[in-house]
């Protein structure tokens, strides 16, 4: 490890996000800070020099418009070191950052823009600006719209809209050295919209102190290098990615990369060799059903190693974590780490020391997998109103089963309903103009309501279901549907799912089939993958029925779902029925197949 070297800002030298970006470049002024791919040029790099003279440009620019302390600045932009660049330059004039999703909705966009009374948007190009534009009308929000990108459209919307510049035209050539403000540490620093699976979304806010508390947090319970080389895909609009994945780095001194899409995802990894990633468990659960996929068509002996070398990695992770003693297969894992699971590591770059998965629960047998081919995957909880990581596992106490263990200085309990109640100084300031809200999740005495259902086992903590999400059959009987979808998800026939049952008798479920396996299956039972009837025929339900069966074997009795609805059409955040993070929006989804609901429940009136 003498390779590896420490740097950290401490949080009373930082005291607000951007005065800890102002202690960076003063500390690592040559280090590559950021890394990027540029469409003529292949990727770049960027030194803390480098972004502070950039966010110094943006810091002077912003100063010119008629902005006062306190007000909203939105950010629209893909993952890149400008998106750093805005946000670092609003906080230094006091200024309230309010992240956007690209991937979203314009009306969902609408909505934050109005609700926040954005002065001034930065957006990524005129195509975005002219979707939003659209559904915006007449509304004053924002006074002035930056297009990052220079075009002859951009050029042209410019031109026919006073509120509309763009980047390259409205940027000083130069500007003075950004210089560290006196900033109100628990002062509002950002509000962050929720992903509203259930109404509209609220606007969290978030101080300074919130979030450097909490980055520290994490670096107290792991550590983090200068040398680390973090690669960027999940949105710096989620809560996770930014605070991990942005604000932590730069607290370290660690760069980062960010990745050019998903679906390039595995060339970047090649590209960049991270030794940290930051990924919600739908990331995990595609590479392990990919490297499933692959096995399937792979001759005997080579899915036997696999399998093989997953089991004895699995033995020497436990025996590591005191958990396990002596096995005869711990003696064949120098082999089968060599020849068998560092190839499959090696389509992640080779170098991670370090995976976390946060977001929503990471499925069994995907961590058992990556785990028991070496891989320190490490699993976290927390919420958006938690600044937001509230636990996840040390790399030396990882229990995969549990959401680890709570961060330094947040203080647990369970409360009425084994309901989760958090308390600590990443908790939110309270909700944007909601009052009432606020109200309903935040004591007086600073505890906040999470809505899971939770237990502590130790000092190890686990989720155990969602207050909200649990279905009550009309016998009484409690299900947890999320637990459902998540076993019923890992056939790689069933790419998503809701459990329905609220009271009724019996379970039933609304499906979409993986449309890349479905005509091969639609061959083998005679059906014609073209027509629509094909997927209302018996024979394909009763498959369907035996594959939900078979993935539900290990749950109670009562959890047997008795109807389906097949569709092929992807459930999308662009037909409303995912949110920016990728979560199934239950209530819209219901809604929209109401009508087969209604069907799969008729024989039980």
């Amino acid at each position: 490890m003498s390779a590896w070297s420490e740097d950290l800002i401490p949080i009373d030298r930082a005291k607000t996000l951007d005065g800890l970006f102002v202690q960076r470049v003063r500390r690592s002024p040559d280090r590559v800070a950021y890394r990027h791919f540029e469409r003529n040029r292949g990727w770049s790099e960027l030194t803390w020099a480098e972004m502070g003279r950039l966010v110094a440009r943006w810091h002077q620019a912003l100063a010119q418009e008629a902005l006062e302390l306190g007000d909203r600045v939105a950010i629209l932009l893909r993952n890149s070191p400008e998106w750093v660049v805005l946000d670092q330059a609003a906080l230094s004039l006091g200024l309230i950052t309010v992240p956007l999703y690209t991937d979203d909705r314009a009306e969902n966009a609408v909505f934050i823009l109005r609700d926040a009374a954005v002065k001034l948007l930065v957006i990524q190009d005129a195509g975005r600006w002219r979707r939003l534009a659209a559904v915006l009308g007449d509304v004053p929000w924002p006074l002035r719209v930056v297009i990052l990108e220079a075009s002859p459209a951009a050029n042209e919307l410019a031109a026919a809209d006073p509120r509309v510049v763009v980047a390259a035209g409205w940027l000083p050539d130069a500007a003075p050295a950004l210089v560290q403000r006196d900033g109100d540490p628990n002062g509002l620093a950002t509000i962050v919209y929720t992903s509203g699976t259930a109404g509209r979304p609220k606007g969290v806010m978030l101080s300074h102190r919130n979030i450097l508390g909490n980055a520290h947090g994490a670096l107290a319970a792991i550590d983090c290098y200068q040398e680390d080389r973090f690669l960027s895909f999940l949105p710096l609009s989620h809560a996770l990615e930014r605070t991990a994945g942005y604000y932590l780095p730069m607290m370290a001194g660690a760069s980062v990369a960010f990745a050019r899409s998903v679906v390039q995802l595995a060339e970047d990894m090649q590209e960049i060799r991270p030794t940290v990633i930051i990924a919600v468990p739908r990331v995990f659960e595609r590479v392990h059903r990919r490297i499933q996929d692959q096995m399937a068509s792979r001759p005997a002996p080579i899915r036997w190693s696999l399998r093989l070398a997953v089991a004895s990695g699995w033995r020497v992770f436990l025996r590591e974590q005191g958990r396990g003693g002596w096995h005869p297969l711990l003696l064949l894992w120098p082999l089968l780490r060599r020849k068998v699971a560092a190839q499959v590591l090696s389509k992640l770059g080779g170098q991670l020391r370090v995976a976390v998965s946060g977001g929503a629960a990471l499925p069994g047998d995907v961590a058992r997998t990556f785990i028991g081919l070496g891989l320190p995957l490490l699993q976290g909880y927390g919420l958006t109103e938690t600044s937001p990581v509230i636990s996840f596992n040390p790399l030396n106490d990882n229990i995969p089963e549990s959401v680890g263990v709570p961060l330094r200085g947040i203080r647990l309990r369970i409360g009425a309903d084994d309901e989760l109640l958090v308390k600590g100084e990443n908790v939110m300031l309270g909700y944007w103009n909601n009052h009432a809200a606020t109200a309903q999740v935040l004591s007086q005495d600073g505890w906040l309501r999470t809505g899971d259902q939770a237990r502590l086992q130790g000092r190890h903590l686990f989720i155990t279901g969602r207050l909200k999400d649990i279905l009550v059959l009309s016998n009484g009987e409690k299900v947890p549907p999320a637990d459902l979808e998540m076993a019923i998800t890992m056939d790689p026939l069933l790419e998503q799912v809701v459990v329905l049952g609220e009271g009724h008798s019996y379970l039933a479920a609304l499906l979409v089939l993986n449309a890349d396996l479905w005509p091969a299956l639609a061959q083998e039972l005679g059906l014609d993958p073209e027509r629509p009837e094909s997927l209302e025929d018996p024979r394909l339900n009763k498959v369907v029925l035996k594959r939900i069966r078979s993935a539900l074997h290990g749950f109670p009795g009562y959890a047997k779902i008795r109807r389906a609805t097949l569709t092929l059409e992807p459930w999308s955040i662009d037909n409303g029925l995912l949110t920016p993070t990728l979560k199934v929006k239950r209530s819209t989804v219901m809604t929209r197949y109401q009508q087969a609901i209604e069907r799969m429940y008729r024989m039980d009136a």
